[in-house]
């Protein structure tokens, strides 16, 4: 429990922060999950569409300071590599 005003503030901030981020996380882990299924599946039409999703939501977490530039860069890479590949 806080001490201070300040500190309660701060709590609240990180919590609320916290669920913000959690959500933009797992969003960006279920998006790669439906890639990857989708690669499996063979579907070209449903890989592309779920591949562009998963590009667009990497960006934004990237953004937002979620994930890592470099990170994202790297899936976006294997992503685009496997969408050839499927080609």
């Amino acid at each position: 429990m806080a001490n201070t005003p300040s500190a309660a503030k701060r709590a609240r901030q990180t919590e609320r922060r916290t669920l913000i981020n959690k959500r933009s996380l797992t969003s960006v882990k279920n998006q790669l999950k439906a890639v990857r299924e989708a690669f499996r599946a063979g579907n070209k039409e449903v890989a592309a569409a779920a591949a562009a999703h998963c590009v667009s939501t990497l960006d934004k977490a990237v953004k937002t300071g979620n994930v890592h530039r470099n990170s994202a860069n790297r899936h976006k890479s294997v992503i685009n590599k496997a969408l050839q590949a499927l080609n």
